[in-house]
């Protein structure tokens, strides 16, 4: 084999690195986390300094853009990479010495635990932040719970080794649905851990607002509790929101109305079936010849005319339009607005239209109507919310994950979403906001760091 006399400049492993530190580096540069910091620079007062705080965070928040899925992971990069080391704000005269120990990084840990409440706040300042520079930021939102599954074993007492997980528990969901055939299935999926509760933007797929809990939480319980918090820490947000979609899990008379009765949001919720006793259609009231089901289509019931007798023939109804000065949903007889033939028109007491109230049941009965093209087109950004799912799981490594405990989860999974938020900040601040949802894709290379970053990056530096 001929032997190749190499006279690169540059290696393409360093060109890769350094796209992913333009990544980071766009995160520090928006991030606002001095109160946090500041707090355990006070809190550390004049003990030791041999890890300083300021380069000690960014390096976790490091660990959180490029994925790593432990400390350990995150240690050896910072190691084998100076560039990165660099960045963060490390003492290079140190070389790999500066990079914290494990040890020091399972203490700072502990004290960031401490402070969830101010892991919260930056998460909160970013949501406004993006709501401020983004005009239609939170428009139409949705909601839906992600399974975190531990991978330790169920434990009674807490192990002094942190093997074990006594926080976890078992949760467990249950889907219904209908094979080609008719025939009806159920796939029941349980796991060992946790839940996150999120409600995300659907246009920009970006969360709002989160809790985590053990995995037997109920989501529709707190997913009401999240939306009120949501609510109270930014009511500009909710007031500007106009539909909130979810999944059947979420179909609840209480939510419905909390939406659309106390915060004049459209509620763009599955419904499931509750009608027990069998029926497939029930009569509008005020009318003779119009009925609904479950899903909330209506129908007009052809009346029998001369000669013929066309019993439970049943035309479905046009929808006209949501009428809210009198909280009522218009529909259009089929014979005129589709232009198709109707023997028994003339004797037919609805000849032009039918309104249905809202409160003959708001379950089925929305102010988008379900059986509009509309509802069908904005329950689909509902999957907004398995995106961010998604990028959870892939980008920032909770599919496989080693995090113990309730707390540090809500820890870990609130870094995250924060992390989230802030690089789409930098992308809308840095005139990328095409890369809004981009989680990996570097910045731009001729993309000057800010002078905001350079004064960071030399304050962690000391």
């Amino acid at each position: 084999m001929a032997q190749i006399l190499r006279n690169d400049l540059f290696n393409w492993d360093e060109l890769q690195a350094l796209g992913d530190l333009e990544r980071l580096r766009l995160l520090l540069d928006y991030f606002p986390d001095e109160e946090l910091i500041k707090d355990l620079e006070r809190a550390r007062g004049r003990g030791r300094n041999d890890y300083p705080i300021r380069p000690t965070w960014n390096l976790l928040l490091a660990g959180i853009v490029f994925g790593h899925p432990s400390i350990e992971s995150l240690r050896r990069e910072a190691q084998r990479n100076g560039q990165l080391r660099q960045l963060c704000g490390f003492d290079l005269g140190q070389g790999v010495q500066a990079v914290p120990t494990a040890a020091a990084y399972s203490h700072f840990l502990d004290l960031l635990i401490k402070r969830q409440d101010l892991v919260t706040k930056i998460f909160d300042r970013l949501v406004e932040d993006l709501r401020k520079v983004l005009p239609d930021f939170g428009k139409d939102l949705a909601g839906d719970g992600k399974a975190l599954p531990s991978h330790a074993q169920p434990s009674k007492e807490k192990a002094k080794d942190r093997r074990g997980d006594p926080d976890a528990n078992i949760g467990r969901k249950v889907y219904h649905g209908k094979r080609a055939d008719g025939s009806p299935y159920e796939i029941i999926k349980e796991w060992f851990g946790y839940k996150a509760h999120l409600i995300v933007d659907a246009r920009y797929e970006l969360p709002v607002a989160f809790q985590v809990t053990k995995a037997s939480a109920g989501e529709l319980p707190v997913m009401e509790a999240t939306f009120d918090r949501l609510k109270e820490k930014h009511p500009e947000l909710v007031a500007n929101c106009e539909n909130v979609m979810g999944d059947k899990g979420y179909d609840s008379q209480a939510w419905i109305n909390k939406l659309h009765l106390e915060n004049g949001i459209n509620p763009i919720i599955d419904i499931r079936n509750m009608w027990k006793d069998g029926e497939k259609t029930k009569a509008a009231p005020g009318s003779r010849n119009v009925v609904y089901n479950y899903k909330g289509d209506v129908f007009c019931v052809v009346p029998k005319y001369e000669g013929q007798t066309p019993d439970n023939i049943m035309r479905r109804m046009a929808f006209g339009g949501f009428e809210a000065d009198r909280e009522t949903l218009k529909y259009l007889c089929p014979a005129l607005h589709y232009g198709c033939e109707c023997a028994g028109r003339e004797s037919c007491p609805v000849k032009h239209s039918a309104r249905i109230k809202l409160d003959t049941d708001r379950r089925i009965f929305t102010p988008v109507a379900r059986s509009s093209y509309k509802w069908a087109r904005l329950y689909n950004k509902r999957t907004a919310v398995e995106r961010v799912n998604s990028r959870l799981d892939v980008s920032f490594g909770f599919e496989e994950h080693f995090i113990r405990g309730l707390a540090k989860m809500e820890l870990r999974c609130g870094l995250a979403l924060a992390v989230m938020l802030g690089m789409a900040l930098g992308r809308v601040k840095e005139q990328q906001i095409s890369k809004i949802r981009s989680l990996v894709q570097a910045v731009a290379p001729d993309q000057e760091p800010t002078r905001r970053g350079k004064n960071r990056r030399l304050k962690a530096a000391g």
